[in-house]
């Protein structure tokens, strides 16, 4: 039976896809319940560790996702998200995939010129993290023109769901944010909390792979819901969920973040994309209803 080969299965978008898709196969350098090869894809011997497999698509969501971590250490990212990629690329040439979808990022816009950002917005990083998924994506478009590989790219927004990990510094503010409110702790803003982010719930992400998985669609799209939540604003709503009486405290901004990010996403919404992020409410189920980190 063919499959659909889902890297990065131990993370936030893979475990979700491997759940939701029934012919998906989860690959990630570490062990998880939706994993079913353990393999790090800065080795070359994909094709022996695939040869029980009969793979027909990929959706390429490994990497290393963390803004910070990438500019405390470039060459590290380079290596997962680059050479990890393009190693990936290798394998779906060889084999004749049918479809290879590459999970890039916002990131690859850097700071906006306007808003909202659509998907011809100049692409000028701003971090190590964002311009290693920049060259990811130029190596996807280089393999299709090269060679006929059928792509999509997806840049989603901010994404947030239950599986962020609360201890991880380089977490979704989202959580972190959750996490402190659950301990009775303030809450800490980097920078004035007037940035902008747009939040995008995981089901929205796994519905718009989905359909560009069944429709066998072709090219770049953004994945977000079009629009922005001040930062200040989101912890007032976290506040007001736990029920408790907590503080805001403010520290410096983080080198490499971006102040302002939202999504146009007409191009999405013309292939039936249709977004249902309501955010007090998701934040509500995924995290005050349902149990943190299941």
């Amino acid at each position: 039976m063919s499959v659909v080969l889902v890297t990065g299965s131990s993370g936030q978008v893979g475990s979700y896809l491997v759940e939701n898709l029934p012919n998906a196969i989860g690959l990630d350098k570490e062990p998880s319940k939706y994993t079913n090869i353990v393999f790090d894809l800065r080795d070359k011997k994909l094709e022996e560790v695939l040869s029980d497999y009969e793979v027909e698509k990929i959706i390429h969501c490994a990497a290393q996702v963390s803004v910070e971590k990438s500019v405390e250490d470039p060459p590290y990212d380079a290596e997962n998200n680059i050479m990890g990629t393009l190693n990936l690329l290798e394998y779906a040439r060889k084999k004749d995939i049918e479809q290879f979808i590459y999970i890039s990022s916002a990131a690859v816009y850097g700071e906006p010129q306007y808003l909202p950002i659509d998907e011809d917005h100049p692409k000028k990083p701003i971090s190590p993290y964002g311009l290693s998924k920049l060259v990811g994506e130029m190596y996807v478009e280089m393999y299709h023109k090269l060679y006929g590989l059928k792509y999509t790219i997806i840049r989603p927004f901010n994404i947030f769901s239950p599986r962020q990990k609360p201890d991880d510094p380089y977490s979704g503010v989202i959580t972190i944010f959750v996490n402190r409110a659950k301990k009775g702790l303030p809450l800490i803003i980097y920078g004035d909390g007037e940035q902008t982010r747009d939040f995008v719930s995981i089901d929205d992400v796994v519905s718009f792979v989905k359909l560009c998985l069944e429709k066998n669609i072709s090219g770049i799209f953004n994945c977000g819901t079009g629009k922005p939540t001040k930062i200040i604003d989101l912890a007032k709503m976290i506040i007001e969920l736990s029920g408790k009486n907590l503080k805001i405290e403010f520290a410096p901004p983080r080198k490499g973040d971006i102040r302002h990010s939202y999504a146009n996403i007409e191009k999405a919404l013309k292939i039936d994309y249709m977004p249902k992020t309501k955010l007090k409410e998701n934040i509500r189920k995924y995290y005050f209803i349902s149990k943190l980190g299941e």
